[in-house]
């Protein structure tokens, strides 16, 4: 597991798979690490060279003095492929991951020959929320929030049924470094996406979760509308789809990725 110099900041990065595959990188929501996508990781590298790494802020990496924009973590991306020595690959990235794939797809387009867009939005123009958020964890940490975040992340149904899924995902989220945490709420609080939308070329699909409180349904349908060409795959879930409907994102995923031509 090579540690990449993303301009400053120790990245971890986990690198799996057949060499000579096609590579996919995997990009985490907010308050997890690179383990999230531990579900997908078998059936992924039966078609791909994996890469996977925690962001600035999150898991292994280095957590420099914030606030962080998507700018500065979408060049963390492009260093760890440089650090690579990746040229082109496919992305997927969930909330947090989703929102970096944007800024890629529309900034970097030639370093990238797919996209997916996971349980993501665009823009929040009322910051009323991040703020609120902020302040809490700042005044009572992230433990205090795990109850409520596990709402957010993941229906009352699977909650009961996968608790110890439930205790995994917490434990993870609790781990974040707090000051990690709060300047990544800060990049997404402050993200505007919108323009960027329609310049993004690059094959995409978009993955919405019906039951997703934290990125409704309308804030994928809306990426969809505007990226022009982009697929669409709605799955029964929440926010953290791959690990709530496994198969269901596995199969979207590895369809749109894996058949020719994307559009």
């Amino acid at each position: 597991m090579p540690v990449i110099n993303a301009e400053g900041c120790p990245s971890h990065v986990a690198i799996e798979g057949p060499e000579r595959a096609p590579v996919l990188v995997l990009s985490n929501s907010l308050g997890a690490t690179h383990a999230m996508w531990t579900p997908q990781v078998q059936a992924f590298t039966r078609h791909f060279r994996l890469v996977r790494f925690d962001r600035r802020g999150h898991g292994q990496s280095g957590t420099p003095a914030g606030p962080y924009t998507m700018e500065r973590l979408g060049r963390d991306v492009l260093a760890i492929l440089d650090g690579l020595g990746l040229k082109r690959v496919s992305w997927c990235g969930l909330s947090m991951g989703g929102m970096e794939g944007m800024w890629l797809g529309a900034n970097a387009p030639d370093r990238f020959e797919r996209l997916v867009l996971c349980n993501t939005c665009c823009h929040y123009p009322d910051k009323t929320a991040w703020n609120d958020r902020i302040r809490f964890v700042r005044a009572k940490g992230l433990r205090a929030m795990a109850g409520p975040n596990m709402e957010r992340w993941f229906t009352a149904g699977f909650r009961e049924r996968a608790p110890q899924t439930i205790a995994w995902m917490t434990e993870m989220l609790v781990a974040t470094p707090l000051e990690g945490y709060i300047a990544c709420s800060e990049a997404v609080r402050d993200m505007d996406h919108r323009a960027l939308l329609a310049t993004i070329a690059v094959p995409t699909l978009v993955v919405a979760g019906r039951h997703d409180p934290a990125t409704p349904l309308a804030a994928g349908e809306y990426i969809r509308d505007h990226i022009p060409g982009a697929a669409f795959a709605v799955l029964d879930a929440a926010h953290i789809s791959n690990i709530e409907q496994p198969e269901q994102f596995t199969s979207a995923v590895l369809d749109f990725l894996t058949r020719r031509g994307a559009r």
